[in-house]
């Protein structure tokens, strides 16, 4: 197994690179194009802290509560690692004797589980300020020995030193239950509930996110578009989501493009057949009105931000596809210029592993790779929001 140490990185730099690094353990995330930068600027101002591999709420309460337990214990930072992981399964156990079916984490893994949750909400963790720690988890392990030694000097010894007891995480955090690792369930109290509202508040006032948290009703809906109450809906974070329905709408045509080639590669009829309908479906439901209105200007100047980089390249792809779109969706799968557009991104994007030049990666292809149309995280957030509903 190997291992990342942190030698003269500053801190936005290590986040930076956590995230990156949590992107490739997303299933979610497959990216065959290249949009992510997209994809999570628009997220990551919507709904700061989420993200796809996250499950339920109280996770974000758990985790703290933990780490803490260990704050307090003597052990190498390897001994107190190898703590947290298992009380962090012991938490998979007390879940589902709580009668959790949905959402646990390493529910059927057991002992074997690879993510631990704390690594699945670390960053959720900091943007929502519950974590106070500025570093890494590793970071953050091997700074307990130290901090235990140091609680352990005399006062005047230890004048000026943080206790780490308290400053990693947020001074208001709720108690946490004296048998949460025994049985537990994702219900919120209502003191753990309004907790989590004031850190998105402190944390994340103009989010949507903040503001959605803040109502008698999550909106059960698809797409965050599709919310019943988009028109109330902030200003900025309203045009926002209406940009990103647009964006999400037409790029959703190279994604299925770019399937229905590999199935003409593969001589999957069935496949072709597939692709060809969502095709025509995609065509037809494409707002044309709407997509020749649509200013790409006002939109890269609405998705910039500031932990994400949209290179060229890709300002490039998207503009040169909406061009195409705008002539006219429904002769694009056969277009040679679409086609090729699709075709040259993926291969500059994958070099030697483009499914378009390696025979054996195409063949281990399975049907079916970044089909679906772009939500931007927002099923995480709608299951946060309901948890939080039913907590308040």
């Amino acid at each position: 197994m190997s291992s990342l140490a942190w030698i003269d990185f500053d801190e936005a730099e290590r986040q930076r690179a956590q995230r990156i690094m949590a992107l490739f353990q997303e299933r979610e995330s497959r990216d065959e194009l290249g949009l992510g930068a997209i994809r999570d600027s628009i997220a990551d101002h919507l709904f700061p802290g989420t993200s796809t591999i996250q499950t339920r709420l109280r996770y974000m309460l758990f985790i703290p509560w933990i780490l803490r337990r260990l704050e307090g214990r003597d052990g190498t930072a390897s001994q107190l690692s190898a703590e947290g992981r298992a009380m962090e399964i012991r938490l998979s156990d007390a879940l589902k004797a709580g009668g959790e079916t949905s959402g646990v984490i390493g529910r059927d893994a057991g002992a074997r589980l690879q993510r631990l949750p704390s690594s699945v909400y670390w960053a959720g963790l900091g943007a929502w300020g519950i974590r106070q720690f500025p570093g890494s988890r590793e970071t953050y392990y091997a700074t307990l020995p130290t901090a235990r030694r140091r609680r352990q000097r005399s006062e005047v010894e230890a004048e000026g030193f943080e206790d780490l007891q308290t400053g990693s995480w947020h001074p208001g955090l709720p108690a946490a239950p004296t048998d949460f690792l025994e049985t537990a369930t994702f219900a919120l109290t209502d003191d753990e509930a309004q907790f989590i509202k004031d850190r998105l508040v402190a944390s994340a006032p103009t989010s949507l996110l903040t503001w959605l948290a803040r109502q008698s009703d999550n909106g059960q809906c698809a797409y965050i578009w599709q919310h019943p109450s988009l028109g109330d809906f902030p200003t900025a974070a309203r045009r926002l989501v209406e940009h990103a329905e647009v964006f999400s709408g037409v790029i959703h045509g190279a994604s299925l493009l770019y399937n229905l080639q590999l199935a003409e590669l593969r001589a999957r009829e069935d496949w072709i057949d597939l692709y060809r309908g969502r095709l025509a479906q995609w065509a037809a439901d494409l707002d044309a009105q709407r997509l020749a209105a649509w200013s790409l200007a006002d939109f890269w100047r609405e998705v910039e931000h500031p932990t994400h980089t949209i290179r060229p390249a890709l300002v490039r792809f998207v503009q040169d596809w909406v061009a195409l779109a705008r002539t006219g969706a429904a002769e694009l799968p056969d277009s040679d210029a679409a086609r090729a557009l699709v075709r040259d991104r993926e291969r500059r994007l994958k070099t030697s592993q483009s499914r378009f030049a390696n025979h054996a990666v195409r063949d281990r292809w399975g049907g079916a790779s970044g089909a679906d149309r772009l939500s931007f995280r927002w099923g995480q957030a709608q299951s946060h929001l309901g948890d939080l509903l039913r907590g308040q």
